[in-house]
């Protein structure tokens, strides 16, 4: 996918010689390198690769479950274009897998619609609440991950979709929502590999 002139005019010099033959004019060139990149811009907006992908796809497939799946995939879909929704649905995905947890667990999930609420049950459940620990190193881990869940409640309320907005409402960017995404699949990965590890079979 890389083009050849690339591959053949790997340092500046070789490059300068290379383009400067072939277009007499800076806007030439421009013109010339964006067409030659853009295929590969558009592949790896399209293909949804991101840094947890594939080990969170691959626990998913382990939970089989078409509902997270489904969350998911419209967190990778919406991130580009739709930051707003990629931010609801990054808040989503991580109350549908406390929810999942939860039943799994044969508990009843909190109701209240509190994220926060949610969070510290399952927390509970599974043995990750940061009171449950003397060592200072798990402690801070664990509050951080308290952090992540109180700041995705935060954002979706904020910079989200689910909400009727303010008509000076700042709007989230891309790196907003890659943020929100990856910081929910993140957190979410471990919750589920944690289950997995030390509760699937008991």
């Amino acid at each position: 996918m890389l083009p050849d002139w690339v591959v053949g005019n790997r340092y500046g010099s070789q490059y300068w010689n290379f383009i400067k033959s072939k277009f007499p004019t800076y806007k030439e060139r421009r013109n010339f390198i964006y067409s030659e990149f853009s295929p590969i811009f558009d592949y790896i907006e399209k293909s949804g690769i991101y840094p947890i992908s594939e080990s969170f796809e691959e626990l998913l497939k382990v939970c089989n479950s078409p509902n997270l799946e489904i969350v998911w995939r419209k967190c990778i879909e919406r991130r580009i274009h739709d930051p707003e929704g990629a931010i609801t649905s990054a808040r989503t995905l991580l109350e549908s897998t406390c929810i999942y947890i939860l039943e799994m667990l044969n508990e009843i999930p909190d109701k209240s619609g509190d994220l926060q609420r949610l969070y510290k049950q399952l927390a509970k459940s599974m043995n990750l609440a940061p009171d449950m620990y003397h060592e200072q190193v798990f402690k801070q881990i664990l509050s951080g991950c308290g952090t992540v869940v109180d700041g995705l409640a935060g954002l979706r309320n904020k910079l989200g979709d689910a909400h009727g907005q303010e008509t000076k409402q700042v709007k989230p960017s891309k790196r907003h929502a890659e943020l929100a995404v990856n910081l929910s699949g993140t957190l979410c990965s471990f919750l589920i590999s944690t289950y997995e590890e030390k509760y699937r079979n008991k």
